[in-house]
């Protein structure tokens, strides 16, 4: 049974969290599941953070029941792994996609792993709570959080969950890297994430802590004080006589007595001297972890953490509008679709939780408006004109690039204009810039020669003006859509569908191709399958694997229902839809697009890492794109695995990935994906092949499977990725700025395919004054070259504002080697401000967060810890005391009084 007491010196609700751990309870504090190959059955860093992430949604979802739905029942997740896909049909119904809150968990983990790679971060001890620096630790630490705050109310979630990530890291690596298990603590450090209680009994320089330890495990090195102290790591800065090493094979103090250490991040006795202490302090992280993620939900309230976690299905809605003389029809376009958007999904779901407009002309640009609330969003779009006129070039993609900065990842941008881009020498940086931030851009182009009113040419155009919109769009997963004013009403509903749950289904050929019909497989997991057709069409007719066809004709037909509009069509199938491969034949003057969406929960995510495997913490350093000659692994996470064709089949399975070539598809070759960790939580990895990472190019990824059933599954990544030519790290030390405050960034380049002679050219955005010190760079193999920067920001930049560096390195001259491109963003912190006042806790149903009287973040005042009542089910254990607690198939339930933050 339950508890049902809640200590008295904790006013307020409790908090009811499910722990489950995800794999099986061996180790703890390596970066991230590639870490398992040097010490397999670990729990690592990654881990650790979606588990404690997890646990704090499961509690926000009990607490709040979903409207127009039956409460969630805690008894229904008892023994059983808990799974961000589960938790998503249990809250908002069945089908919900998770993609969008598993890609936010992704971002905070891989944050986290980043810390143990980054040159600004992976030597410095204070960042790891190494060479006895608690204090210093402990600052950057609760700075973190702070940030993480600051940056969550800026509607900056990217930077947020970049801030989480490191603080996460940091709070992890106390309970490994501290002695604070070996003292026999069994609650988290009660005063660590509070800024203004005294850190107490601490190991002064003077005192010793460790005798020395020739073997790899060492048990008894300890000497048994009760000061508080961790581990020293390397040779910066150097272990004083009688301290305690962090221990293993690359750490050099450890050979200098006493040897030995007291690390307990890994299993294993070559990383970790202390490895058999590993249980306690990840049972520690843990909880600890959880305590982090839950005083920042009471700090934002329960709608801003749950934007900081993406914890809906819904995506955002952005817009780029042309506001010139003649943009009327298609200013009016956008409207419609903004107010049925948020008039049909209001209080749903599905209504979107982040809203992004950016006008421009000829020659501004901007400025950017967001917001999370819709009225705001109607009325800055409703107060939107056509003015003005204007030669036909506009500043288009300077606008989508900043449209690009404050929209958030995997979101839809939809484009509208009439007008080639100005600015084409953006193309590539834009296309970089999607890439990076997983966002799809549509452009809606009204290109009508009729028209002649509000829009002047002053000059004859190019008909390949808008071949930058075609470059970008093939980059991003998009499409370019050719239309008339009188047609764009119309054609913006594509608006609408797109926000939906909607995967984009692989076409063979990806292009069509004279009198060769396109081929997709459909399944019994898709639904809703809608064929998009546009261009100078002469006819085309669809054909399901039965043999029946349907042609271009509007109305109802025997596979469902067409619409047109000028040169668009759209085909909406009826479901049931029969499984097996269909066929497209389209017949046209030029290059015809065609897209077939369908909307299902299953599908992927991924994302690319380089094996670290010499050094104390192997495991992935992210990276946003493969790097031509280094050895790059492809990580894969499926989403919606619990999708059934029928209730009682088996859970689909993927089997390898097909490497295509962007745009002609031809075939690059097929990896294996092997399973890591537990099946359901879909984590898939390859190698992938040194002849795709031999030249810098682009290209696509195709994930194929079977479902329970065997039958094909065939799923395709929304946009292309591409093998840059060398790898281009831009890093600061903290992601905030201060009007007035010059602010050095580091840069390094590096060739791991040969030789390069690069130019490196810098910008940042808004325009502030950014010098460099590394122009040019001439690499060999394997070389790298660093620099500095200097980004001097004015006092009157706006708080809250975002500030994006932008790096390129491109070859010289007639050099054939594509440019590369690193993105740093910032955010302008606000004056401090002195706040008055007493303390003041909020019931945790008031989504205010709390003030205080002098952080205006923490409470001052913290009251004893909670301790903890624990119900176990099935196996789990005798209790928090009892070190094999969470090594088995039952659920743990805590109970905690979280008003105590």
């Amino acid at each position: 049974m339950l508890p049902t007491e809640v200590p008295q010196s904790h006013p307020g609700p409790s908090a009811l969290l499910l722990l489950q751990l995800l794999l099986p309870p061996t180790s703890a504090f390596f970066p991230n599941i590639w870490s398992l190959l040097a010490a397999p059955g670990s729990i690592t860093h990654q881990d650790l953070t979606e588990e404690a992430a997890l646990n704090v949604t499961l509690q926000l979802f009990l607490e709040q029941p979903p409207p127009g739905r039956p409460p969630l029942r805690l008894e229904d997740f008892l023994g059983r792994t808990l799974l961000a896909d589960d938790l998503f049909a249990a809250y908002f119904g069945p089908g919900s996609p998770s993609r969008r809150f598993r890609a936010a968990l992704g971002e905070v983990s891989r944050a986290n792993a980043a810390q143990d790679f980054l040159p600004t971060s992976k030597n410095d001890p204070e960042l790891h709570f190494d060479a006895e620096r608690l204090g210093q630790g402990r600052a950057r630490l609760v700075g973190a959080l702070r940030e993480t705050l600051v940056a969550a109310r800026a509607l900056d979630h990217t930077l947020a969950r970049q801030r989480l990530g490191a603080a996460l890291h940091a709070l992890q690596d106390f309970y490994s890297h501290s002695n604070w298990v070996e003292l026999g603590e069994q609650q988290p450090h009660p005063h660590l994430l509070w800024p203004r209680q005294e850190l107490r009994s601490l190991a002064q320089v003077s005192d010793p802590t460790c005798s020395d330890c020739e073997e790899l495990s060492c048990p008894g090195n300890w000497l048994g004080f009760t000061l508080l102290t961790s581990g020293y790591f390397g040779t910066h800065p150097p272990k004083p006589p009688g301290k305690c090493s962090h221990g293993g094979h690359f750490d050099r103090s450890s050979s200098q007595p006493p040897r030995g250490g007291i690390n307990k991040d890994s299993t294993s006795p070559g990383f970790s001297p202390h490895h058999m202490l590993h249980l306690q302090a990840a049972k520690l992280a843990l909880l600890a972890s959880i305590q982090a993620f839950s005083l920042l939900r009471s700090r934002l309230g329960d709608r801003d953490f749950s934007r900081l976690l993406d914890i809906t299905p819904a995506s955002s809605l952005s817009f780029v509008l042309d506001t010139t003389g003649s943009m009327g029809e298609e200013i009016n376009a956008a409207k419609i679709q903004a107010r049925h958007i948020v008039e049909q999904r209001r209080g749903s779901p599905m209504e979107p939780v982040h809203y992004v407009l950016v006008p421009f002309h000829d020659p501004g640009f901007g400025p950017v408006f967001t917001t999370s609330d819709p009225d705001s969003f109607w009325q800055q779009l409703n107060e939107i004109h056509a003015l003005g006129g204007g030669d036909e070039p506009e500043m288009c993609l300077s606008a989508l690039q900043l449209a690009l900065l404050h929209t958030p990842p995997l979101s839809d941008i939809f484009v509208f204009t009439d007008a080639s881009p100005k600015d084409a020498f953006l193309t590539n940086q834009v296309e970089s810039l999607t890439q990076e931030r997983r966002c799809r851009v549509t452009f809606l182009v009204t290109e009508d020669p009729s028209r002649v009113q509000g829009r002047a040419r002053r000059e004859v155009l190019s008909p390949l003006r808008f071949e930058p919109y075609k470059a970008v769009a093939l980059a991003s997963g998009g499409e370019v859509i050719f239309t008339k004013n009188r047609h764009i009403q119309d054609v913006a509903t594509i608006v609408g569908e797109s926000m939906a749950a909607l995967v984009t289904l692989p076409l063979d050929p990806p292009v069509v191709l004279p009198g060769q019909p396109l081929v997709f497989s459909v399944d019994g997991l898709l639904q809703r399958i809608t064929v998009r057709i546009h261009g100078d069409i002469s006819s085309f007719w669809i054909k399901n694997p039965a043999g029946v066809s349907q042609g271009q004709e509007e109305g109802m037909g025997p596979l469902g229902h067409t619409r047109r509009f000028g040169q668009f069509w759209m085909v909406t199938m009826d479901d049931p839809l029969q499984t097996g491969t269909w066929e497209i034949q389209v017949t046209a003057e030029g290059t015809p697009g065609v897209r077939v969406q369908a909307q299902t929960s299953l599908d992927f995510l991924f994302h690319f890492g380089i094996p670290m495997e010499d050094g104390p913490h192997p495991g992935l350093y992210p990276v946003t794109q493969p790097v031509a000659g280094l050895q790059t692994q492809l990580l894969v996470e499926v989403t919606g695995l619990g999708s059934r064709a029928s209730p009682g089949d088996p859970q689909p399975h993927f089997s390898h990935v097909i490497l295509r070539g962007v745009p002609e598809g031809a075939e690059l070759g097929q990896v294996p994906l092997e399973p890591v960790g537990p099946p359901e939580r879909g984590l898939l990895a390859a190698s992938l092949p040194a002849t795709l990472l031999s030249t810098p190019r682009p290209f696509s990824l195709e994930l194929i499977g079977q479902d329970g059933v065997g039958r094909r599954l065939h799923r395709a990544a929304p946009q292309p990725s591409t093998v840059v030519p060398v790898l281009l790290e831009l890093t600061s030390p903290s992601g905030f700025l201060a009007p007035g405050s010059k602010v050095p960034l580091s840069l390094r380049v590096a060739s791991f395919s040969g030789p390069q002679d690069l130019d490196l050219r810098t910008s940042v955005n808004p325009s502030f004054s950014l010098t460099s010190n590394l122009s040019r760079a001439h690499l060999e193999l394997n070389e790298s070259a660093w620099g500095r920067l200097w980004l001097e920001v004015p006092d009157s930049a706006p708080p809250d504002s975002v500030v994006m560096v932008t790096v390129t390195a491109a070859g010289r001259e007639a050099s054939p080697v594509p440019p590369t491109h690193a993105f740093l963003r910032l955010l302008v912190l606000a004056p401090a401000r002195q706040v008055r006042g007493t303390a003041t806790f909020h019931h945790r149903d008031q989504l205010a967060a709390p003030t205080h009287s002098h952080d205006p973040i923490f409470t001052t005042a913290t009251p004893a810890f909670c301790p903890f009542t624990m119900v176990t089910q099935g196996r789990a254990g005798a209790g928090l005391s009892g070190s094999p607690w969470w090594g088995t198939i039952g659920g743990v339930l805590l109970l905690l009084g979280l008003d105590s933050w």
